[in-house]
């Protein structure tokens, strides 16, 4: 192949060679995108001593991290909700745990991944399947569970429920102390009919579960 007078090669040549690089560094690239396949991780429950989920949490992380096994594993929650209480007066929410003495991992299940999270202080165990060979929750389940999670961020329920017949005392408004029966619940609007008694006579008044408390 003949050179210009210049020593460079025609303009042809040079943007040939140029495809021909750029096409083999494609290939290169495709080749690794599809030889580098994401591990598939299941969400699983695993049971820990009450009282020691959050700490779980943190103790599983530190493991992790401290071994590099962060690409093994994804999410790890304590199941909570958020719920309406009344205390000195005023309406908080609290966030509670509804699922106690267990949290959710989302990982890569494996023998080496099972040690990790079977050895971390406080766990006891995988739930479902056998001990060596837990099964993962369906899609179906952990979308439940998620979603009652966000939906009782966005709209707290009280934080007990009351059943028709039911005692109670009431904690808040003008019948404070005062104790009656339940005689009605409309779980909508969180609300409930007692039966009190006012200067000797039954009296029904309506209060919202928040102001009574259980007897």
């Amino acid at each position: 192949m003949n050179e210009n007078p210049n020593g460079e090669f025609p303009d042809g040549v040079a943007a040939a060679t140029g495809k021909a690089e750029f096409s083999a560094e494609a290939a290169d690239t495709a080749e690794t995108a599809e030889t580098t396949v994401p591990p598939v991780m299941d969400w699983y429950i695993v049971h820990t001593y009450s009282g020691f989920e959050d700490r779980v949490v943190q103790e599983l992380t530190n493991r992790i991290k401290a071994l590099g096994k962060e690409p093994q594993f994804g999410e790890i929650r304590v199941p909570k909700e958020t719920v309406v209480e009344m205390k000195s007066g005023k309406r908080r929410n609290v966030e509670r745990k509804f699922f106690p003495g267990y949290v959710l991992v989302q990982m890569e299940m494996s023998d080496e991944t099972w040690h990790l999270v079977r050895n971390t202080p406080k766990v006891t165990g995988f739930v479902g399947g056998s001990s060596k060979a837990p099964v993962p929750l369906t899609p179906e389940e952990v979308e439940s569970i998620l979603h009652h999670t966000a939906e009782s961020r966005e709209k707290p329920k009280p934080k007990y429920v009351y059943d028709r017949g039911e005692q109670v005392k009431i904690t808040d408004g003008p019948f404070k102390e005062f104790t009656g029966v339940v005689e009605d619940v409309n779980i909508e609007r969180s609300t409930l009919r007692i039966l009190v008694t006012i200067f000797g006579r039954p009296t029904p008044v309506e209060l919202e579960f928040v102001q009574v408390q259980k007897v």
